[in-house]
């Protein structure tokens, strides 16, 4: 695992991922420099600290780019489904500095990629969630497995 301590640049909504950009300034070496650019365009698990208090866990993000320059380094995470609860603990943090932890993932771009079953909603920028109103609710889903599936011998209501 490689441990950056990094400004926490920006987090904004793109298509159906949250993207994470994290920048490193100066040109000063980087521990596991070269196993970053090794792990850029795969999925990887990062986590954040601040303060070394964990901010929402780990998190399977697409390491979608890293890029280098004389006054900074910039990489940029795209997280999606199931995270979406963690994501938004996370928007308080943006412009602050974090200490980022990368990992190599155990999931391939196409099960990231897949579409979850979940929950419908949108995450507003102040944290809070809207959820999409038509949807089944859990409890009604657990009744439709509770009701045992209809026969033909079943006698419809007249």
């Amino acid at each position: 695992m490689i441990h950056m301590n990094v400004l926490f640049k920006s987090m904004q909504k793109d298509d159906k991922k949250e993207i994470l950009k994290f920048e490193i300034k100066g040109a000063e070496d980087l521990d596991g420099e070269a196993e970053l650019f090794d792990l850029s365009g795969d999925i990887v698990i990062i986590s954040l600290e601040v303060g070394g208090d964990d901010v929402c866990g780990e998190l399977n993000a697409e390491f979608i780019s890293i890029q280098r320059d004389s006054k900074k380094t910039v990489m940029k995470f795209g997280i999606k489904g199931d995270s979406d609860e963690k994501a938004a603990k996370l928007y308080r943090f943006a412009g602050r500095n974090v200490t980022l932890k990368v990992a190599p993932g155990q999931m391939s771009i196409e099960e990231f990629n897949e579409p979850r079953e979940g929950v419908r909603g949108k995450i507003n920028h102040d944290g809070t969630v809207e959820v999409d109103q038509n949807q089944m609710t859990i409890d009604e889903a657990a009744a439709t497995e509770e009701e045992p599936p209809m026969t033909d011998e079943d006698e419809l209501p007249q």
